[in-house]
């Protein structure tokens, strides 16, 4: 399913546009959450407007103190749910569709990423709310990767488009998370068929885990905008980016045909550490972040813009749905999905 347009207006809300910062609605005082359901329910089209301009929206003033009413929030501006496919980090299910944004530990920061890059249909937006704020950081950081594809370089934008990248994942116990979680079965023949369905290579190892591989196109177009996007996990999977320390214990003791993640230009070639750091510089440009007040909705196109998390101090409580289902085959993927390399 694509994303339907709403009329164009954002007539009914007042956006508010400052340097660093997502742009944020303040909403009316709200004597309960009945109030604000109908609030965001007359204002879902101009929400969605600005959504589609921006990229990313924070709603603040909404009285969401729970799941449950975060639930009904998203059921408010969100009209189809999405599911959550071929899982790589730890999340709490609250039921209902509503997840823990991470469950990554405190002390460890998320950098921008398109949620589900590497499906074959992902959720087109993401709803997060925050029902206890950090003492300290953990801001849901957002980076607009229409900007993003403008800042890299040419050069090597063109060799994206021109070959997309690869992903190649080790599902093990001890790194990472097992086959049988991310793929939701115990049964082995339920995995594959899973994979072949969706375009994914595997092989089966000899200590009973897996080793996939996915070719996807880096660059798509936004099916209600027709704005180009670059939209995939390359740098946030590759092994540039990860902590030297990290990196190097990883290595040693899995080799680097063996790590948990790792990505690749979709020919198959590593990019130099000089052009991963290019990418990474180019996401730490378009970041930009707002301090997590209980009680705070952030809309975030997946497809416009990527998101990921700062480190924290303190509780912190932030939940996410997933909603609006796209399918990679209507945003114009500049190549084609593979399980094989470019040229193969």
């Amino acid at each position: 399913m694509t994303i339907t347009a709403e009329p164009a207006t954002t007539a009914g809300i007042d956006p508010v546009r400052e340097p660093g910062k997502p742009v944020v609605v303040h909403t009316p005082a709200f004597t309960g959450m009945d109030e604000a359901v109908a609030w965001l329910t007359a204002q879902r089209a101009a929400i969605q407007a600005e959504l589609h301009r921006s990229g990313a929206v924070l709603l603040r003033g909404v009285p969401v103190g729970d799941a449950a009413g975060f639930a009904q929030a998203r059921d408010a501006l969100i009209r189809q749910r999405a599911g959550y496919k071929e899982k790589a980090t730890p999340r709490t299910d609250f039921g209902e569709g509503v997840f823990s944004s991470t469950d990554l530990p405190a002390i460890q920061p998320i950098r921008l990423h398109n949620e589900n890059s590497y499906t074959l249909d992902f959720p087109g937006v993401l709803l997060f709310g925050c029902i206890t704020a950090p003492r300290e950081g953990g801001a849901t950081t957002v980076g607009d990767m229409r900007q993003a594809l403008r800042l890299l370089p040419p050069e090597l934008v063109e060799r994206f488009a021109r070959a997309g990248w690869l992903l190649v994942r080790n599902y093990s116990e001890l790194a990472g998370l097992p086959w049988y979680k991310t793929f939701a079965t115990e049964d082995r023949s339920v995995a594959e068929a899973y994979c072949r369905d969706n375009t994914v290579g595997y092989d089966w190892l000899d200590d009973d885990s897996m080793r996939t591989r996915q070719r996807r196109s880096a660059i798509v177009t936004h099916p209600v905008t027709g704005e180009r996007s670059w939209f995939n996990h390359f740098a946030f999977w590759n092994s540039r980016t990860l902590d030297a320390d990290v990196r190097e214990v990883l290595e040693e003791t899995y080799g680097q045909d063996g790590l948990p993640f790792n990505t690749y230009l979709g020919d198959g070639s590593s990019l130099t550490d000089a052009e991963v750091d290019a990418v990474n510089a180019v996401y730490d440009q378009v970041t930009v972040r707002e301090t997590w007040q209980s009680g705070d909705l952030m809309l975030v196109d997946n497809i416009l813009c990527a998101h990921g998390r700062e480190s924290y101090k303190g509780d912190r409580k932030v939940l996410v749905a997933m909603g609006e289902p796209v399918a990679l085959a209507d945003c114009a993927p500049q190549t084609a999905p593979s399980t094989t390399v470019f040229g193969e």
